[in-house]
Formats: C-alpha cells, sequence, structure tokens
C-alpha cells in the first residue's frame, strides 16, 4: 500500500513540476515579447519624445542634448583645402594679431612680434553647426561653429626684455576647443543677400599651449612665462571672445548695431561668507575673492584679505559694465592668501546669470561655492558666499535727481535709493558742490524695532534660555541692546533704537542673541544685514534666520529716514 501512495506522490510532483516549468517559459516568453516592443518604441523616440516624458531635472549632469549637425563633409574638404589655406592666412593672421599682441604688452618686455608664423600641417575639425532661431530673428541669421584643433602650428615670439636681452620663443603644442558665432546681418534683396558677418568667440571650452625658448629655458627668467601666456589670453578675450564681436562689411553700409556698445552697469556688494572649507593645515583660512563679469586683468575686483577666518564679513562695493545682461555671468572666485611667495590656493567659485537680475531690483543671494562651475559634480561643502546685485540698464536711470553740477555725479546704486532731499536741501548742497569735488553719500537715521524671537535653541541645563539681543553698526561701532526675556525660547522685546547712520551705503546691522547667565553670557547665534532694502523701501518688517540656530527667527522692522550729504572724493 505505501509503494502505491509514494507511487502517485512522485508522478504528481513530477507534474507539478513539468506545469510550473511550462508556465514559467511562457511568462518568460511573454515578457521578452514586451520588452522587445519597448525597446523598439525607444528606438523610435527622439530627443524631443524624451524631453516631453522625462523633465529635465531628473536628468543626470552628464546627459547633454547635442542640437549641432556633423559637418564631416566639410572637414574632409578642410582636409585638401588646408596647405593652401596655410599660405594664404598666415600673413594675413600676422600683420592682425600682432597689433593685438603689442596693445597689451605686459610692461616689462619691450618689444613682442612674430619672427615666424606658419599653421602647421594639421587643419582643425568642425564638430557640429546649429542656427540659433531664438536670437536671428527677421533682420539676420545667428550660426554658431563648434571647432576643435590640435595643431602643430610653427610660431616664434620675438621678444625683447626691458633690461635689453632677446629671447626666441616658440608657441607649440597648441589644443582649442571653442564654439564660434557667426551673425549675418542685415539680409538684403542684393547678393550675398547680407550686408555683414559678425564673428566671435562664443564659448571658450579650453585652451592650451606650451611655451619653449628656441635653444634654452624660458623659466630661466623668472616671470617671462606667465607674462607671455597672460598676454595672449588677455588678447583672446579682449578681441574676439563674446560679447566681443569683429565685423566685416561685405557691402557698403552703416553696421554699427553691430559693434559691440555697453548696455548698463552692475553693482555688486560683497556682504560675508560662511562655512568656508578650511585650506590652512595650522589655523584658519585667509580668504580674499576675485569677482569679475568679463576675466580681464584690468576688469577684475579683488577685495581686501580677512585673516584667520571661515565666516568672513567684506561689505565691500564694486561697480561693472555690462555689455550683453542676456548672455553674461558673474563668477566670484574665493581664495585662501597663502602669503607673498605663494599662489593662492581656491576655495570655490560661484556663478550667477545676468538674465536672472530684475533690472532696477537689488537681489539678495547666497551661491553656493562649487569647485567648478562647468562640471559640477562636486558634492563637497565649500561654502557659501552673500552678494547684492543691482543691475541698471543705460537709460532707465531712477527719477532721482542730482542737486549738483553735471561735473559731480551719484553712484548707480545711490540714484536707485528713493530720496526726498527738499530743495533747500539740494541747494546747499549744490553751494558745497562749486567749493570741492566730493561724491554723494546717504546719511540718515535708522529706526530699528526689535519684535520677538521664535525657536530659539535651548542654551542652558535647566529651564529654557534667559535671551536678549545686542545691535550694532559695523562701520560706526555703535551699540545697544534689548533687555533679557526669562525662561523662553520665544521672547517678545518690541523695543525700538535709533542710531544716526553717517555713510548708510557701507554700513553694515550686526545682531548678536545671546543667552544672559549670572556669570557671563551664551552665544545663541545673529543676523548680519546690509542697509540696502530699508534704504531702498524707506521702511520694512520681516522676519530673519538666525545664523547659528536650526530654525530660529528674528521679527524686526525697520525704518529709514535719509539725508544726502557730501564726502570728499579723496
Amino acid at each position: 500500500m505505501s509503494f502505491l501512495y509514494g507511487m502517485f506522490f512522485g508522478i504528481s510532483f513530477g507534474i507539478g513540476l513539468m506545469v510550473a516549468y511550462a508556465r514559467y517559459e511562457n511568462v518568460r516568453s511573454r515578457r521578452r515579447a514586451e520588452l522587445a516592443n519597448i525597446v523598439a518604441a525607444f528606438s523610435r523616440m527622439t530627443v524631443q519624445d524624451s524631453r516631453k516624458l522625462i523633465p529635465p531635472e531628473f536628468y543626470p549632469p552628464w546627459v547633454v542634448f547635442q542640437q549641432r549637425q556633423k559637418l564631416n563633409w566639410l572637414n574632409y574638404q578642410l582636409d585638401k583645402l588646408w596647405p593652401f589655406i596655410n599660405e594664404a592666412a598666415s600673413e594675413l593672421i600676422r600683420s592682425n594679431v600682432e597689433p593685438i599682441l603689442e596693445q597689451y604688452r605686459p610692461s616689462i618686455l619691450a618689444s613682442l612680434s612674430f619672427s615666424k608664423l606658419t599653421l602647421g600641417t594639421v587643419a582643425p575639425q568642425f564638430t557640429g553647426v546649429a542656427i540659433v532661431e531664438s536670437e536671428s530673428g527677421e533682420e539676420g541669421i545667428t550660426m554658431e561653429l563648434e571647432m576643435q584643433w590640435d595643431g602643430n602650428p610653427n610660431i616664434v615670439l620675438d621678444i625683447r626684455t626691458r633690461v635689453g636681452v632677446g629671447l626666441p620663443v616658440q608657441v607649440k603644442n597648441i589644443g582649442f576647443t571653442g564654439v564660434f558665432r557667426l551673425i549675418f546681418k542685415p539680409l538684403v534683396d542684393e547678393f550675398p543677400c547680407f550686408g555683414a558677418v559678425a564673428y566671435s568667440l562664443r564659448e571658450k571650452k579650453d585652451l592650451d599651449f606650451t611655451l619653449k625658448v628656441v635653444g634654452g629655458d624660458i623659466s630661466s627668467i623668472p616671470g617671462i612665462s606667465d607674462a607671455i601666456e597672460e598676454t595672449i589670453i588677455d588678447a583672446i578675450e579682449d578681441s574676439i571672445t563674446w560679447p566681443v564681436r569683429q565685423i566685416i562689411p561685405i557691402l557698403p553700409g552703416d553696421y554699427s548695431d553691430l559693434e559691440l556698445k555697453p548696455c548698463g552697469t552692475l553693482d555688486v556688494k560683497l556682504v560675508q561668507a560662511k562655512e568656508l572649507t578650511n585650506k590652512d593645515l595650522i589655523g584658519k583660512s585667509d580668504p580674499f575673492v576675485v569677482i569679475f563679469v568679463r576675466p580681464l586683468r584690468d576688469r577684475m575686483k579683488t577685495s581686501k584679505t580677512i585673516n584667520n577666518e571661515l565666516n568672513p564679513i567684506w561689505n565691500e562695493h564694486f561697480e561693472f559694465t555690462v555689455e550683453d545682461a542676456s548672455t553674461q555671468h558673474l563668477t566670484v572666485r574665493v581664495f585662501d592668501d597663502e602669503g607673498p611667495m605663494l599662489a593662492p590656493e581656491i576655495i570655490g567659485i560661484a556663478q550667477i546669470a545676468l538674465k536672472e537680475l530684475e533690472p532696477g531690483k537689488v537681489k539678495d543671494v547666497w551661491l553656493k561655492l562649487v569647485k567648478d562651475v562647468k562640471v559640477q559634480r562636486d558634492t563637497k561643502n565649500r561654502g557659501q558666499v552673500h552678494l547684492e546685485l543691482l543691475y541698471c540698464p543705460f537709460g532707465t536711470e531712477s527719477s532721482l535727481k542730482n542737486p549738483f553740477n553735471s561735473d559731480y555725479s551719484l553712484t548707480t546704486l545711490e540714484k536707485s535709493l528713493k530720496s526726498e532731499t527738499s530743495r533747500a536741501e539740494a541747494a546747499e548742497l549744490g553751494k558745497m558742490a562749486t567749493q570741492k569735488k566730493s561724491d554723494v553719500i546717504v546719511r540718515g537715521v535708522l529706526s530699528i524695532t526689535v519684535i520677538a524671537a521664535e525657536n530659539l535653541p535651548k542654551v542652558d541645563l535647566i529651564g529654557k534660555a534667559d535671551p536678549f539681543v545686542v545691535l550694532q553698526l559695523k562701520k560706526a561701532g555703535n551699540r545697544a541692546k534689548t533687555r533679557v526675556a526669562h525662561d523662553t525660547l520665544n521672547p517678545v522685546w518690541n523695543q525700538t533704537f535709533d542710531f544716526v547712520v553717517e555713510d548708510g551705503q557701507h554700513e553694515m546691522l550686526i545682531l548678536d542673541v545671546y543667552d544672559h547667565d549670572t556669570f557671563g553670557k551664551d552665544k545663541m547665534g545673529k543676523c548680519i544685514m546690509t542697509l540696502t532694502r530699508v534704504m531702498m523701501e524707506g521702511e520694512i518688517q520681516d522676519s530673519f534666520h538666525i545664523d547659528g540656530t536650526k530654525s530660529g527667527k528674528l521679527f524686526l522692522n525697520l525704518k529709514w529716514t535719509p539725508q544726502l550729504v557730501l564726502r570728499d572724493s579723496s
């Protein structure tokens, strides 16, 4: 009997295994068919289809949608033409580039010219072309060409120093990748159907070259190599790099509208930075900041150095000329000063597009520092930098009247301030202006009402906290403090303090929140702010985050009563 039971269970188990395997194969076959259909559907998708399905924020940073079309046919023809282009273009380049190099020649060099210039045997490769529809318009065509050149040119610079030493310096191993922009404008009904061509280096992705003294070592004369490299880079940056453009007239006419023209000014107030990376093994970093719109030596602004501080406060003001607000950026580089004998070490870089700024409105921003603004794969916390930005296009200045003669002017930021200076005051200021050359400063009374705070951290072992606030004008040094609110993390003060401010544009308000103890005080956090916003708006009431706390807030009412006075420009 047991034999029959065993045979029955064995046959049943075997049949069950065969049925399960058959169903598994059916399911597997069906899934393969579905996967094949999905793959086939994806293969038919276009870039536009994928952008509709997946929002941009879900793409990893290495995914780039290429809009440029390939130009293999052009590269093939260019290889054939290159020997003839080399002969024809070498002398033309020499005659056009030498004056530019002479214009940017550093002071340690007496002369800088070409003794040899040929473009070599390797032709550049055009890796893509695209029509920029958004900027072409009805009167022109804007085209972008991406080019890569790993050339072997024979370029020798004849250099003579101030001490009479002559050096033949060879420029070798040139590597360049960039995007050139061509603007065909205006379109006309006469062949070749456009009046002029403007060209510019729209994007410089990579530029590398090696300098070598023929028959010697360039490092034997200190400073020569760096001076030549800076001269070449500055000449490229200021002669053809966007928004600078060179214009080639094709048909007779006036093409001044294609020329580079300043379109406005950018006022930058460098307020502070916090949580900077420490680059020193002993002590803390000594940070300073380099700010620029265009990376030219004479247009880059440098702040003062704050020694041994990872949360520096600068409160410095800079002004820049803007040529193209739609494409230009403000770049901020934070360095650690290593002393006069060593090069500064970079802490981080931040960048903001000028098109994000509303003309005539102050924008208060905290920018996160990164290692590289183009390849943002760095997740390390390098700190943040605090800026106040004001972009004012030409022709849109405030209606604030200048009470001085035409020889005296307000700064852009001061023009935007809402002043109600009386006619009598204006007349008095006008008399003062005739006596000596002066600039306007903003003097007034700042009324601060410390209303309350909330979500303060608990710092006492027993009970909550006994908070109070110390108010200070950083430049003037005037101080005041509130009363102590006992045993609370959400204190209410409702106290008002008046400060006479001698220079509101360069003053800064610091509010430190402390916990009162019998034998001292414990710092709970602080707020740092400039007076720009209250000077612009007249009166504000808002909450401000308390640095050093998780979610602490300080509620303030600020009121500004202005009075314009004069300061000696010297």
